[in-house]
C-alpha cells in the first residue's frame, strides 16, 4: 500500500507505529507543507492520501478541491486528517473518503 500524507507538524510513521500499525506492509511518504501538492500526488500515485486541514501554503480542503477538479488520478482512499472535527466534515462534504481526529489516525479499519 502507498500512502501520502500531508502534515506539518507531526510525524505520521511515528503514529502509526504507536498506534500499533504494521507499516512494513506500507510505503509511506509524508510532505510537511502543501507546495506542490498535486506534483506528489501525481508523482507517487498513493493509494491513500491523508490530508491534515492545517496546513501551509494550502489547507487540506484546498488540496482536495484542486485534487478532484483535476486530472490528477484520485487515490483510492482520501482520508481527512484534521485535529477539528468541523475540517473534517468539510473535506468528507467535498469529497474525502472517511474523516479522522488525527491521533487517532493508527485506528481507521484501512490499516487492517
Amino acid at each position: 500500500m502507498r500512502v501520502l500524507a500531508f502534515e506539518d507538524t507531526y510525524d505520521i510513521e511515528a503514529m502509526l507505529v504507536a498506534g500499533g500499525v504494521d507499516v512494513e506492509t506500507m510505503t509511506l511518504q509524508q510532505r510537511w507543507n502543501s507546495n506542490d501538492a498535486l506534483r506528489h500526488i501525481r508523482s507517487f500515485k498513493p493509494d491513500v492520501l491523508l490530508l491534515d486541514h492545517f496546513m501551509p501554503p494550502m489547507n487540506g480542503l484546498e488540496v482536495l478541491k484542486r485534487l478532484l477538479a483535476s486530472a490528477t488520478g484520485r487515490p483510492g482512499t482520501i482520508i481527512a486528517m484534521s485535529s477539528e472535527p468541523s475540517m473534517n466534515e468539510a473535506m468528507l462534504q467535498a469529497g474525502a473518503d472517511d474523516g479522522v481526529i488525527k491521533f487517532d489516525i493508527a485506528t481507521l479499519s484501512i490499516w487492517d
